[in-house]
C-alpha cells in the first residue's frame, strides 16, 4: 500500500522494520536510516533471515537526523508516506521539521528533550499543531508502549467501561533477567535520564513533585508475581490529563530491582549519571554519555534475556453511577520476542505499536491532521490490531488497586 522511512537502527527500530516486513500488505517498501548504515544494514539482513518471504522491499540509508537539511533530502529520494521517528528524543523537532518541509506523516514513540536539560515534555512538539493541520498531514505522538498503548488503553477504558474516570495508575513491570550486573534495557543515557529526575504524579488538577525514587510500593503481577514498583515522571500523564475527561489522579509506576537500583546510586553518587560537561585530559566529555558508551548496548541484550515484562492500566471510576474498577494489561515474553524477530521485549513492545500507528495512519484508519496524542483516536483498531501483530492484552474487573 505504500512507503515508511524508518530513522534509527536501535533495538526499536529493529522491530519496527520487521514487523513491517511482516505487514507487507500495507508496508510495500521501507527505508532504514541511521547515522551508521551498517546497523541498518544488519536488520536488512536480520530481516531476511526471520521473514524471509516477504514481499516488502528494504532499502538502507545514512542519514544525520540532527540535520533537518538532511532528512528533507533523504525523504525526497525515497517518498514515503510516513516517517517512523524511533531515533533519539533530541531528534524529535529536527525530524517533525523535515516532514513538515516535504508533507509526510510523521509518527514518534518518546517526547522532545533538549540534550541539555533532563526534562521532557510535549510543549515544543504541540507548538506544531497549526503548521502540522495547515500542511494536511499528521504528527502522532508517542505510538510505542508507554506512552502509546498506554494512552490507547485510557481511551478504550474511556468508551466502552466507564461514564467517568477517577484515577489511572500505569504499571510498568519487568521481571527479565539479562545476566549483567547493570545494564538498561533501552538507550541507557535516556533511560538513566528518565529515572534520576524527580517523580510526578497528577491530582486534583496540577502536576505535584517528588524526590526522584522516593515512592514506593509492592505490586503481584500476573504472570510474573510480586514487584517494587516506584514512582516516576512520565509523559503520557502530561496528554492523559488533558485527554481523559474528569479524571482525578494519574500515576505512573515502573519496577527496579534492588541491585539495579544500588548500582544507580553508586554511579549517580560518583557523578557518572552527570549531563554537565567535565573535562578529561584537554577534552570536554559528558558522563553519562561515557557512561552510555560502557554499558552493553540493549540491542545486544535479546539472546540473553529470559522472563517476561507485564505492563497496563489499572482505572478506577463510574459506570451507571456505580463504583467500577478495570485493569487492563499485555504480558510479553523476552525470548519468544527474540526467537520471532531478534529484540527483547523492552524493544518489542515499543516496536510494534510503532508499527500499529504507522498502519492506522497510512490506511486512512485515523484521519485527523495536526499534532495529537495517541488517545485522541479510536482505540478499537488499535486494541484489534495489537492482538493480532503480537501484543495480546488481557481484561481484569476486580483487580488488586494500589492505596
Amino acid at each position: 500500500m505504500g512507503k515508511a522511512l524508518i530513522i534509527g537502527a536501535g533495538g526499536v527500530a529493529s522491530v519496527v522494520a520487521h514487523k513491517c516486513a511482516q505487514n507487507s500488505d500495507v508496508f510495500k517498501e521501507i527505508c532504514i536510516a541511521s547515522r551508521t548504515l551498517s546497523k541498518c544494514d544488519d536488520i536488512k539482513e536480520s530481516i531476511k533471515v526471520r521473514v524471509p518471504n516477504s514481499p516488502t522491499k528494504i532499502h538502507t540509508a545514512q542519514v544525520d537526523a540532527d540535520r533537518t537539511e538532511l532528512v528533507v533530502d533523504l525523504i525526497r529520494s525515497f517518498q514515503p508516506d510516513i516517517v517512523v521517528n524511533v531515533a533519539l528524543p533530541y531528534q524529535d523537532l529536527t525530524i517533525m521539521d523535515a516532514c513538515l518541509e516535504t508533507g509526510v506523516h510523521y509518527l514518534d514513540t518518546a517526547n522532545y528533550e533538549p540534550p541539555d536539560v533532563a526534562k521532557f515534555e510535549y510543549k515544543w512538539q504541540w507548538a506544531y499543531r497549526e503548521k502540522f493541520n495547515k500542511a494536511h498531514i499528521t504528527a502522532l505522538l508517542g505510538s510505542g508502549f508507554d506512552p502509546g498503548v498506554t494512552g490507547v488503553f485510557c481511551a478504550y477504558a474511556q468508551k466502552h467501561y466507564f461514564d467517568e474516570i477517577h484515577s489511572i495508575d500505569i504499571l510498568d513491570a519487568n521481571a527479565g533477567d539479562h545476566g549483567y550486573p547493570f545494564a538498561t534495557n533501552f538507550n541507557p543515557e535516556i533511560n538513566i535520564r528518565e529515572i534520576t529526575a524527580n517523580g510526578s504524579y497528577f491530582e486534583n488538577g496540577e502536576f505535584k513533585e517528588t524526590e526522584p525514587l522516593s515512592v514506593k510500593k509492592t505490586y503481584d503481577f500476573p504472570q510474573i508475581g510480586p514487584k517494587n514498583i516506584y514512582l516516576l515522571h512520565h509523559e503520557e500523564i502530561e496528554s492523559l490529563a488533558i485527554n481523559i475527561k474528569g479524571v482525578k489522579r494519574i500515576r505512573f509506576w515502573m519496577t527496579f530491582s534492588d541491585n539495579y537500583l544500588n548500582h544507580l546510586r553508586v554511579l549517580e553518587n560518583v557523578g557518572m549519571t552527570s549531563i554537565e560537561p567535565v573535562e578529561f585530559e584537554g577534552k570536554q566529555i559528558i558522563p553519562l554519555q561515557f557512561l552510555k558508551a560502557l554499558l552493553p548496548d540493549p540491542a545486544s541484550l535479546g539472546p540473553r534475556t529470559k522472563g517476561k515484562t507485564n505492563i497496563g492500566c489499572i482505572f478506577q471510576g463510574i459506570k451507571d453511577g456505580k463504583p467500577r474498577t478495570y485493569y487492563v494489561y499485555n504480558v510479553c515474553d523476552h525470548q519468544q520476542c527474540f526467537e520471532e524477530v531478534g529484540s527483547q521485549a523492552i524493544s518489542y513492545t515499543t516496536g510494534v505499536p510503532a508499527m500499529i500507528g504507522a498502519m492506522m495512519i497510512m490506511e486512512g484508519i485515523w484521519k485527523k491532521h495536526g499534532v495529537y496524542n495517541i488517545e485522541e483516536f479510536d482505540p478499537d483498531p488499535f486494541m484489534e490490531a495489537l492482538n493480532k501483530w503480537g501484543l495480546p492484552w488481557h481484561e481484569d474487573f476486580s483487580p488488586e488497586l494500589l492505596g
